[in-house]
């Protein structure tokens, strides 16, 4: 089993940056592809962005709407992975959840991921 802890989540201003972290616990998540989710108020969870292993090194994926303002990275040594969010906007406010693929597949779809955490909100003001 994997449980996952998101954190880093508040209150910010419109073009402010935050950085969530996911800590993974019970297994090594070195190799599991880990995605990123949010739900806003009355959506639907919606996929945000995804890192995915490599030999090579990691590839990253994300939605439309975050390209060139969100990142993510994870740190092996911690288990853990961020999502380092700039340009904060409205409608970025939301429930951000990660999760996790033990397959290391390379898929957007909420099903693909075995484990999630509680999540944390991220609420953006103007």
């Amino acid at each position: 089993q994997v449980q996952l802890v998101e954190s880093g989540g508040g209150l910010v201003q419109a073009g402010d940056s935050l950085r969530l972290s996911c800590a993974a616990s019970g297994r090594t998540v070195s190799s599991y592809t880990m995605g990123w989710f949010r739900q806003a108020p009355g959506k639907e969870r919606e996929f945000v962005g995804r890192i995915v292993s490599r030999w090579s090194g990691s590839s990253t994926y994300y939605v439309y709407s975050v390209k060139g303002r969100f990142t993510i990275s994870r740190d092996i040594a911690k288990n853990t992975v961020y999502l380092q969010m700039n340009s904060l906007q409205r409608d970025d406010t939301a429930v951000y959840y990660c999760a996790a693929d033990p397959s290391g597949g390379n898929d957007y779809r909420a099903s693909s991921y075995d484990y999630w955490g509680q999540g944390t909100q991220v609420t953006v003001s103007s």
